[in-house]
């Protein structure tokens, strides 16, 4: 079976073929950026991204296409995003979808985008298997699930209010750094020096395996605040010492819900996931734990087509019939808690 994956949910045009043949396994895959685009306004601007995703379509489908050495009438299946994300780019990339899909005579498959970068580390040379423990930490969200199989997902803790990446972007922001913040951050904390300036580490003690970042993003805007004029070390300082604060939540949270489930995989996912200093502080961590932690490979951590065909094949794989023909949606706000076999923790039951 082949499998077209199209992602648009945001910044990023994406488009894969993934066979499900041998194995499985990532034939070919294209992905265009609008980070420069961006740029300019200091953060996504919706309209401009819908209409960016309408010019790379068609260019980036004849690339994974030509690259995979097969045609068009190969393809089984098309799957893309359904949601979450801005509801103007998800349209433009489900209206060609299913387009396509109707010229084609095949099946859809709606994939739901964090079930993407769930399972994306799968498509790793050494991949976890079911079921294991799933740090999500991207822009827009930060969640601990407990995964068993496709479909079946357990979510044991959230954020509260800003995700990891949302606050790594506003208190870049903060220190004049430009777009996207994350990756600005993290370099300038690099240079910082430990323990010149310590930030609370929020909810480290809750009881529970829940996340707020935004008093941390305040406790930054309070310090830039009272120091005036900072200079290029003060800033780096500040940086480090926040970089620090979300890392330590983030690594202790995840462990404790490795601990909780018995298990001892931990599979970690999302743009937050390529940080390296999370990565340094995690492998050390889980090592004395004797937990085995896995990531994406870099390319396949920030949003892609790759982990949006491997999703769908999953899916299909897993009983799924696909949708043929007929009027569709996207959604733009979707808990992932909402798909099939999918629930909230009480904490209790793992």
């Amino acid at each position: 079976m082949l499998v077209l994956g199209i992602e648009t949910s945001c910044d990023e045009t994406g488009f894969a073929l993934y066979s499900t043949a041998d194995g499985g396994r990532l034939l070919a895959h294209a992905l265009h950026s609008q980070v420069p685009m961006h740029q300019a306004y200091g953060g996504v601007v919706p309209e401009l991204a819908s209409r960016d995703h309408i010019r790379h379509l068609v260019p980036l489908l004849r690339k994974v296409v030509a690259d995979s050495g097969l045609s068009l009438q190969c393809i089984d299946a098309v799957a893309y995003t359904q949601g979450p994300g801005l509801a103007g780019a998800l349209l433009v990339g489900a209206a060609f979808a299913e387009a396509l899909a109707m010229a084609l005579a095949v099946p859809t498959v709606p994939v739901h985008h964090l079930e993407g970068h769930l399972l994306s580390p799968l498509l790793s040379a050494t991949p976890p298997v079911f079921p294991f423990i799933a740090l999500l930490v991207s822009g827009g969200h930060s969640q601990l699930m407990h995964v068993a199989g496709v479909g079946d997902y357990v979510l044991l803790g959230e954020t509260l209010d800003d995700a990891a990446g949302e606050a790594f972007d506003k208190t870049a922001k903060l220190l004049g750094l430009g777009y996207p913040g994350g990756p600005a951050l993290a370099a300038l904390a690099a240079d910082g020096r430990a323990d010149r300036v310590r930030f609370p580490r929020p909810m480290l003690n809750s009881g529970d395996l829940d996340f707020s970042f935004s008093g941390l993003k305040t406790a930054v805007l309070t310090r830039v605040r009272e120091a005036g004029t900072l200079d290029e070390l003060q800033r780096a300082d500040i940086a480090r010492a926040f970089q620090d604060a979300i890392v330590e939540v983030l690594v202790s949270k995840a462990l404790r819900a490795v601990s909780g489930s018995g298990l001892k995989q931990l599979v970690v996912a999302g743009g937050v996931g390529a940080n390296r200093e999370l990565r340094r502080q995690l492998d050390a961590r889980a090592a004395k734990a004797k937990v085995a932690v896995f990531y994406p490979e870099l390319e396949f951590c920030t949003d892609n087509g790759a982990m949006i065909a491997l999703a769908g094949a999953l899916r299909l794989q897993a009983g799924a019939s696909g949708k043929v023909g007929g009027a569709f949606a996207v959604r733009p706000r979707w808990p992932l808690s909402e798909t099939s076999a999918s629930r909230r923790s009480n904490h209790d039951e793992i």
